[in-house]
């Protein structure tokens, strides 16, 4: 009998959970391991952000799920990995501190045979003073809950634009390395659709504030792709979306400060400005969750095991070179911690090797640029993929290979999508073939056959049915694993 345990219960450890337990006999043990005892669809926390869907739509308990399928689930938060064991017994554990509402604060141990790190990201809004929902001025959509919170005030701003006062709404990224500006972006247009369809456009200044260096970054160094049967930008494409509906970008800015109504930032040439503004929904830089790693004698061993990020280092190339002699061959292709047989990091709770895009600093060596994303479909992929491995070396044998899914090789689809509705909104369709750019393949970095954008209705649809889709999936209803990552 094996012991499976998955660190996670976000997009990447539910999709290993339900994975490894359907490829797994009932001889062998699947347990989760969650602070929350619920799961969301966080790409739909943008239209609950703007109160197109409530919390109740994206998110919905683990706990039944987990029961149907055989796969045991601990709600509470990891603290430690012990992966050589330690003076009860050799097989590698995990200490976890108990979050359920009877649990008090309660300790245990986990003991496993194969472990998955998909703890997620951890929201580092202390990153900048005054930024964040809980302790600061400025709104979030990271969570269903903190999504809920910006939509009310979201909705309390429209209603002063109803009154005839005008507004200035500020969306992007609260700190200079911050990720997942898809996600600000996407929110901003749909602000933009709420503030139409409310009326109240025209009193609205509505401004996109990121750490990219020019449109259409969004931290993966941007996509060259065909159109019209002839070679664009996705800096072009998305700056033709910003005129249109009138959004003003603020780009290359680190956010070094927030007060109630005034944004302090700095910007890449080394000038620091002040923003009036009357709501602001950015998005915090992400860390690696605080896990801490001893060996069998008790010495911390923190270090071997995880990045000062915080994120656990796999089979990457970290060796520290110059941005223009990086190579794709650089990121992991089977997620497996550093020196060890039976640990895996999925999602974002591994190491990127490297930026996508291009690093840069201001003359005040302040780094403003967006770190690589790692979200949506490239964490159900890795973390499937991670399942299948721990699957053959239990059936099979330790010796059996490992499974590839390097982000240098996969391709990703993001749909941007203002609106909810079947006959109202509009969505922006980028797909890309790498993630990760590979020059030594591809002239431009990516296949241009399989790289491209397109704006319309038909994407709005595509986006409403990914969510009814992947809900139906990490529900695991009848046929969930026919539905692809």
């Amino acid at each position: 009998m094996a012991d499976v345990v998955i660190l996670g219960a976000g997009i990447a450890g539910h999709t290993a959970a339900l994975n490894a337990r359907k490829m797994l006999g009932r001889k062998h043990t699947v347990t989760v391991v969650s602070p929350n005892s619920n799961w969301n669809w966080i790409p739909s926390n943008i239209w609950v952000g703007v109160g197109e869907m409530q919390k109740q739509d994206v998110v919905f308990p683990l706990a039944p799920v987990y029961k149907k399928h055989g796969i045991d689930y601990v709600q509470a938060k990891a603290v430690a990995i012990r992966p050589h064991g330690d003076a009860h017994g050799e097989r590698g554990a995990v200490d976890v501190v108990s979050t359920a509402p009877d649990g008090g604060g309660a300790e245990q141990q986990l003991r496993y045979d194969y472990l998955i790190n998909a703890t997620g990201p951890r929201l580092k809004f202390e990153a900048t003073e005054g930024l964040g929902p809980d302790n600061g001025n400025t709104h979030s959509v990271c969570t269903a809950d903190h999504a809920t919170a910006a939509a009310a005030a979201l909705s309390a701003a429209i209603e002063k634009m109803r009154a005839g006062e005008r507004l200035t709404l500020v969306v992007g990224m609260g700190h200079g390395t911050c990720t997942c500006e898809g996600a600000a972006f996407e929110y901003t247009f749909n602000v933009d659709a709420a503030l139409r369809q409310a009326g109240v456009r025209d009193n609205a200044r509505l401004i996109y504030l990121t750490n990219e260096n020019e449109l259409g970054d969004f931290g993966v160094g941007g996509m060259t792709f065909v159109e019209h049967g002839f070679e664009t930008t996705s800096s072009l494409w998305t700056g033709s979306l910003f005129r249109e509906r009138g959004v003003e970008p603020i780009l290359g800015a680190h956010v070094e400060k927030i007060e109630p109504d005034v944004i302090h930032y700095e910007t890449l040439d080394g000038e620091h400005h002040t923003l009036a503004y009357d709501f602001a929904m950015l998005l915090p830089p992400f860390g690696g969750q605080p896990l801490k790693a001893y060996d069998r004698a008790g010495a911390d061993i923190t270090e071997q095991l995880f990045a000062p990020s915080g994120f656990m280092k796999v089979d990457a190339d970290y060796t520290p070179k110059p941005y223009e002699e990086w190579s794709a061959d650089d990121w992991p292709e089977t997620y497996q911690a550093v020196g060890l047989d039976n640990v895996w990091a999925v999602g974002i709770a591994f190491a990127p090797p490297h930026p996508i895009s291009k690093p840069r600093k201001s003359p005040a060596g302040t780094v403003i640029a967006p770190s690589p994303p790692r979200t949506g479909m490239p964490s159900g992929v890795m973390a499937k993929t991670v399942a299948h491995t721990i699957a053959d070396r239990i059936q099979h044998g330790a010796s059996a290979p490992a499974h590839q899914a390097s982000m240098a090789r996969m391709g990703a689809a993001c749909v941007a999508s203002a609106g909810a509705g079947l006959t109202k909104g509009t969505a922006a369709t980028m797909t890309m073939m790498p993630i990760v750019p590979d020059y030594q393949r591809y002239r431009t970095g990516r296949d241009l056959a399989r790289t491209g954008g397109e704006i319309g209705l038909a994407g709005h649809w595509l986006k409403l049915l990914l969510h009814h889709m992947f809900l139906y999936k990490a529900k695991g209803k009848r046929g969930w694993s026919l539905i692809p990552e």
